[in-house]
């Protein structure tokens, strides 16, 4: 079963409270996503370390039940 957008914020939020997190389907199937997600917890670390942080939010399901997701990670403006 795939993965609504919905649960996929709710979870990177349950991991990253002040995230603001943007998803879009690339393919309409609810399997291939972009998501860009901007968070004081990545500042002063490596973009690896950012999509990491992310990864580990979404609990194994990526490359699972989740099958692609490209990220975007950023630290807020300001």
């Amino acid at each position: 079963m795939p993965m609504e957008a919905n649960d996929i914020v709710a979870m990177i939020k349950a991991a990253l409270p002040d995230a603001h997190v943007e998803i879009r389907d690339l393919a309409g199937d609810n399997d291939h996503y972009a998501a860009v997600v901007v968070s004081e917890a990545f500042r002063g670390k490596s973009r690896v370390q950012q999509h990491q942080m992310v990864y580990d939010a979404l609990k194994g399901n990526m490359g699972g039940v989740l099958h692609a997701l490209t990220l975007q990670t950023s630290v807020p403006n300001g």
